[in-house]
């Protein structure tokens, strides 16, 4: 009897999971730094889930590893109230109010000539504005000395110069090999130990099958030339090589889905302005691109590939959590990578962004006032994405 009342327990517990974050996901507006705010005021002020030095230390945790950052903090909640299933719920509640409307934003363009439109020109140009900002406000935490500035600088000019997926992963792991040597002194945080309800082998197990579909699904593509396996690996290795935050999945996924024929740059761009406009991760533009490609089915294996490498290594991570914090050589390669993700992310503002957005005063003018308005007068993000839709249409009729 007390083992059912137990059972009973996580299944309600798993409910009430993904009834918060489902809210939450409806609500959760202006990007990851905004969520972990909308997080802290529900999970720990309102619920009191974790206390404030246990949250501190999961925002931590999460914002080293590689994914979405403020949907980690939500599955490693999740996981931690109720195991697995727990942080599946946590990720699905908070993910599925922006997927659907991607989705639907995409399957109610499909087909039309999406570059004809000025809103959706307004739109790409919205994309310049919050880029712009995004790479600012990074670059100021992330490149504040002259030799994380070369290392920025150095990723920018590789990505550019050689776009290819490949080239992201090796400039990620040179990075990675310059900071375990250049910043290995760097501060270790002092994590406080936490109750988790999974064991250090489901941990490595977790970790262990990220690394294996990492290296089997482009082998799986090759052998098979199946387009769903080429979906899928193009999305998951998109996921599992995000350091910074959402923005820096563009120029991944914009390499993965543009030359290959997949989506018009224009249809990316579209959806890359719109993703702005809902609530939630902006992973789930990848809810966009899949139904743009292949409908219903391409937006759901898009979408579950594109966060399963975030849902592996949270969940992996979480039993090494105080091991991970305390370790300087870890986040002395951390501290590198990221000054490399903003190299990454001037090469993705530069092409496809600027190169396709940009192309007469007008759009630059646009750009420069829906810039002032986000970075000094602080408008809302729907603001700016009506001021840049209603500006794009003004744009065309000149």
């Amino acid at each position: 009897m007390k083992e059912r009342n137990e059972i009973e327990q996580t299944r309600t517990s798993i409910f009430t999971i993904f009834r918060v974050s489902l809210k939450l996901g409806f609500t959760s507006f202006g990007g990851p730094i905004a969520h972990l705010g909308y997080f802290h005021s529900e999970y720990i002020n309102r619920r009191r889930w974790l206390d404030e030095r246990s949250y501190a230390d999961l925002v931590a945790l999460c914002q080293l590893l590689p994914g979405p950052a403020s949907s980690q903090v939500g599955i490693g909640i999740g996981t931690m109230r109720a195991g697995l299933l727990g942080g599946i719920a946590a990720w699905i509640g908070f993910t599925l109010p922006s997927a659907l409307a991607l989705m639907l934003f995409a399957l109610l363009l499909h087909g039309l000539p999406v570059d004809s439109y000025g809103w959706i020109h307004g739109l790409k140009i919205v994309a310049v504005a919050i880029v712009a900002q995004a790479i600012h406000s990074m670059g100021v935490k992330l490149i504040p000395d002259r030799s994380r500035a070369t290392i920025a600088a150095a990723a920018a000019a590789l990505t550019l110069l050689w776009p290819t997926s490949g080239s992201q992963l090796l400039t990620i792991a040179g990075a990675a090999l310059i900071g375990l040597f250049l910043y290995r002194r760097s501060e270790a945080a002092e994590a406080s130990p936490l109750p988790m309800p999974i064991s250090r082998r489901t941990g490595m197990a977790c970790l262990l099958l990220f690394v294996l579909l990492l290296a089997l699904l482009p082998i799986i593509r090759a052998v098979t030339s199946s387009h769903w396996a080429a979906l899928m690996d193009s999305f998951y290795r998109s996921g599992a090589l995000v350091f910074g935050g959402g923005h820096v999945v563009l120029p991944l996924l914009e390499r993965e889905v543009v030359p290959t024929g997949w989506i018009s740059s224009g249809d990316f761009l579209a959806g890359y302005g719109a993703a702005q406009a809902v609530p939630g991760p902006l992973f789930t533009f990848a809810s966009y691109l899949g139904a743009i490609d292949s409908g219903i089915w391409g937006a759901l294996i898009a979408t579950v590939a594109i966060f399963l490498p975030a849902y592996l290594l949270v969940v992996g991570a979480l039993p090494f959590w105080h091991t991970l914090l305390h370790n300087s050589k870890f986040r002395g390669a951390v501290v590198s990578i990221n000054a490399a993700v903003v190299g990454i992310l001037i090469a993705a503002f530069y092409d496809p962004i600027w190169v396709s957005s940009i192309t007469g005063a007008y759009e630059f003018a646009l750009a420069l006032i829906l810039l002032t308005m986000l970075t000094y007068w602080k408008l809302p993000t729907w603001i700016i994405i009506l001021a840049g839709a209603l500006g794009g249409m003004l744009i065309q009729q000149l």
